[in-house]
């Protein structure tokens, strides 16, 4: 790190504005540049760049010089990345649900069932509580046969019967 970066970060910890802004200057193309190969996406890596010197200027008095400045943008700029892509995903999981319900639902009521607030509710139950709950309380298995059929000890297929049903009971609640 030359001293005149030092310098600069040295100020910018002070609360020298125009310090940090020219900081920031000198690495808005490298930060920019990683994060569009990190990305492979101009918008995302412009959305990331931005945030993470969003991010630097909040942190800016954390940082120690234990690594370069470039290389801690680059860290913060890599963690908001995966974070981004995570709720990307959680975000993928949900939709792909939701659909799934819609279908579901659709399927019943074309076939003159009825769709209930109960499978409403069910369906925001988590899979593992879902199936331990429906496998005890809709078909009437034991917890012994649950867990030998999915593999679990029977405890856990007992607390995830239990935690299921109040999840289901808490749903039921929050709709009506």
């Amino acid at each position: 790190m030359s001293d005149e970066e030092l310098g600069l970060i040295r100020q910018a910890q002070h609360g020298d504005r125009l310090a940090l802004a020219q900081l920031f200057q000198n690495h808005y193309s490298f930060l920019y540049k990683y994060l569009l190969k990190a990305t492979m996406d101009p918008q995302v890596a412009e959305d990331i760049t931005q945030d993470t010197i969003v991010r630097c200027m909040e942190k800016m008095a954390s940082y120690n010089g234990s690594s370069s400045f470039s290389s801690w943008m680059i860290t913060i700029a890599t963690r908001l990345y995966i974070d981004r892509m995570r709720r990307r995903s959680r975000e993928r999981e949900w939709i792909r649900r939701e659909q799934g319900i819609r279908s579901i639902r659709w399927q019943f009521e074309t076939q003159g069932e009825e769709w209930s607030n109960v499978l409403d509710s069910l369906s925001r139950v988590p899979s593992p509580q879902r199936i331990s709950l429906l496998l005890k309380h809709y078909y009437g298995y034991s917890y012994a046969e649950i867990g030998r059929i999915l593999g679990i000890p029977e405890g856990t297929a007992k607390s995830r019967a239990a935690y299921g049903l109040r999840q289901l009971r808490e749903e039921m609640n929050e709709d009506g």
